[in-house]
């Protein structure tokens, strides 16, 4: 049977949704035609119902009918034109001159529809800013509270409005009295009127926000006032952030006077809490008065269409991070070489781009570790401590993080479609296992046999937390507390239907000392989360928090694919694995990717899992820690100074090649310039001694 979510049975609810409502306007035809008053009131409230199923559960529908020129405009007027009719064909011939004044209310009320419209349109236009911000006080442009959203939004305004009247035209039908359709279309008529005159308010030159060319000169103004050094710059897709938000932290580690540039609107909600100011620029001609600004670097930790934008910008000097290293080819994409330098984690990946020749010159590759990893703890040892339901008095805590599927559908890339489940299996036969499971958020984004190859982990998992019992920690209200806090701290409250332009209004300057207590808040969560889950319950970890980075500090083994995950574990030099569903041989897959080189090569039947479960327990039996050790030096280079502390220098060195390059532009252009030179004249005409210019 296809998942609740799957395309079928949406196509199948789209379809009855359909089929509904065009039943109910065919016996509402019929009903007003034969006439017939309960068919009409049934057909009437039927229709009215589904087109607030539609609003409220299909909005793909909505879009649909629209298309089809069927949009909610169109089905309000047929629905009450049948009415009229029906009160019609109700009556003698003398109701024709008695529904007149009706029938012009009517119009008269779907004028003004039109209208509010219009005027809807306007004020959105003004509302429309150049430049979105984050973190900046941005309240000399005039920021305001956004209308409310039933005048913004053209479909459920005129089922709000206009019920008054299709109940009035209705209740006449039935009792035969016209007063009830008068008042029902006077309220819509009043309502509509309320409405319009709101919007109007807010396009007098006072209530609307600045115009164009006045946030562009407030843009320049706080460029030149905050005088920006290092950006992050960043544009993707709607799930992409995370690329962006895993280098919110060694950014705002810097010091000095950083900047989040995007592009997109509905990026700027989605970048993590953080102090430091963000700019949206959508347009490229805002983009370019970054050439004006102080700002010397941009990280790019994404490559992206609108990123050979930015780099045209001859100012600034470009470094591309990427979001994360691993054997993959889109770890040494032909794209790097666009920018001035590439920065790497370690050696191996310096080594891939000389092997991949893309064009990546390795004077240009800078290696300044991970600074995202400076948090995870070092190997410990192993799991010590009796727990309870463990057969041999030791829990092992393993955290299986699959990547996802990838664009070009290499069967290798996820092991969860091959081996996800008979890994699970393996894990959760083993009493003295607790498994942490946190797919990659994009699984089943591209092959839907990923995402119901996941979909079935799950279920394994909630039916092996069915059969286990234990002790559960005292409930205590600490989680709660600390979730409390820190969405406090880093989740702004918006009213409900806040636009961008009230966002920006609520989102001002940050409060001094609140990255400090974000940092301080989320400790305390993390460590209140796991002390509120038993040791021996199996986790799905799907939600924003815990990171990933903390499941690795409570993990004793990771179990993942050929990606950074295994890359980033590596930090803390405990056992790991990877699953081999490539299809190559065990030689051949290390030889295709260095980065297996320490890990336990599990095959899609997870036969291995036993014997690796072991070798965690005993150390003895653990013959790669030497090769984790060695791996680590290679990929994320070495333990000191600190990957923080070299990315600091990284981007110093880059401002500095960054101003050096401007003084050189700067005298280059000063020397192309002619020297204009004063010709002295007498009064007979030019002093023919004097200098000409060439």
């Amino acid at each position: 049977m296809p998942e609740p979510s799957s395309p079928r049975r949406r196509t199948a609810a789209q379809l009855l949704v359909l089929a509904v409502l065009t039943a109910a306007f065919v016996a509402q035809a019929v009903a007003a035609l034969r006439p017939h008053v309960p068919l009409l009131l049934v057909s009437t409230a039927v229709s009215l119902a589904v087109e607030g199923v539609l609003y409220r559960w299909q909005p793909g529908m909505v879009s649909l009918f629209a298309k089809s020129h069927a949009d909610i405009t169109v089905r309000h007027v047929l629905r009450d034109l049948l009415l009229v009719v029906g009160l019609l064909r109700l009556g003698e011939q003398h109701r024709e001159t008695q529904y007149a004044p009706l029938v012009a209310g009517l119009l008269v009320f779907y004028a003004l529809h039109c209208t509010v419209q219009a005027v809807s349109v306007l004020v959105r236009r003004t509302r429309t800013l150049p430049v979105l911000t984050r973190n900046i006080d941005a309240s000399a442009l005039r920021l305001s509270p956004a209308p409310a959203a039933l005048l913004r939004r053209p479909g459920p305004r005129l089922l709000v409005f206009g019920l008054p009247a299709t109940a009035g035209l209705t209740a006449t039908a039935v009792t035969d009295d016209a007063r009830y359709a008068a008042a029902g279309v006077a309220l819509a008529l009043l309502l509509t009127s309320a409405g319009l005159g709101a919007l109007l308010l807010r396009l007098l030159p006072g209530r609307r926000p600045a115009g164009e060319q006045e946030v562009l000169d407030w843009f320049d103004g706080w460029l030149a006032e905050y005088r920006p050094t290092v950006g992050l710059y960043f544009s993707g897709g709607l799930s992409s952030a995370y690329q962006a938000n895993m280098w919110l932290e060694p950014l705002a580690g810097l010091g000095g006077r950083p900047v989040i540039v995007l592009r997109e609107r509905f990026m700027v909600p989605r970048i993590a809490a953080t102090d430091i100011p963000v700019v949206c620029l959508p347009k490229v001609s805002t983009l370019m008065r970054l050439e004006q600004s102080t700002l010397q670097v941009l990280i790019h930790p994404s490559n992206s269409g609108k990123t050979s934008q930015v780099l045209r910008i001859p100012t600034i000097k470009h470094t591309f991070v990427n979001h994360g290293e691993s054997d993959k080819l889109s770890s040494c994409n032909p794209y790097a070489k666009a920018y001035d330098e590439v920065w790497v984690a370690g050696p191996a990946a310096r080594e891939r781009y000389a092997l991949a020749e893309v064009g990546v010159e390795d004077k240009d590759v800078v290696e300044i570790g991970r600074p995202q990893l400076d948090a995870v703890r070092p190997y410990a040892g192993p799991p010590t401590g009796a727990r309870d339901g463990a057969a041999d008095g030791h829990r092992v805590t393993v955290l299986y993080a699959p990547t996802w599927e990838g664009w070009d559908g290499n069967p290798g890339n996820t092991s969860v479609v091959s081996a996800g489940e008979n890994l699970v299996r393996a894990l959760l036969a083993d009493p003295g296992v607790r498994l942490l499971y946190k797919p990659h958020p994009l699984t089943g984004s591209v092959d839907p046999r990923a995402g119901a190859a996941d979909r079935r982990v799950r279920e394994l998992i909630r039916a092996a937390n069915r059969e286990r019992s234990g002790a559960r920690p005292a409930p205590s209200g600490e989680l709660a507390r600390r979730t409390a806090e820190l969405e406090r701290l880093t989740t702004a409250v918006f009213r409900a239907g806040a636009d961008q332009v009230e966002r920006m209004l609520v989102q001002s300057a940050p409060e001094p000392g609140r990255a400090q207590a974000v940092a301080r808040a989320t400790a305390a969560w993390e460590e209140a989360y796991w002390a509120s889950l038993p040791e021996w319950e199996h986790q799905v970890v799907t939600d924003a928090r815990p990171e990933l980075y903390a499941c690795f500090n409570v993990a004793d083994l990771l179990i993942s694919d050929v990606s950074s995950v295994i890359s980033d574990f590596l930090a803390s030099e405990k056992p790991y694995a990877v699953a081999n569903t490539s299809g190559l041989p065990e030689e051949a897959f290390r030889t295709a990717f260095p980065t297996v080189a320490a890990a336990t090569v599990l095959t899609p039947d997870a036969a291995g899992v036993p014997a690796l479960l072991e070798s965690v327990r005993d150390p003895e039996k653990d013959g790669l820690a030497g090769a984790r050790a060695e791996l680590k030096l290679r990929l994320l280079g070495p333990a000191e100074p600190s990957s923080q502390r070299r990315f600091a220098a990284a981007v110093q060195a880059l401002c500095t090649a960054s101003q050096a390059h401007r003084t050189r532009a700067t005298h280059s252009l000063t020397a192309d310039l002619p020297v204009q030179r004063q010709e002295t004249t007498t009064a007979h005409g030019t002093n023919p001694a004097a200098p000409r210019l060439v």
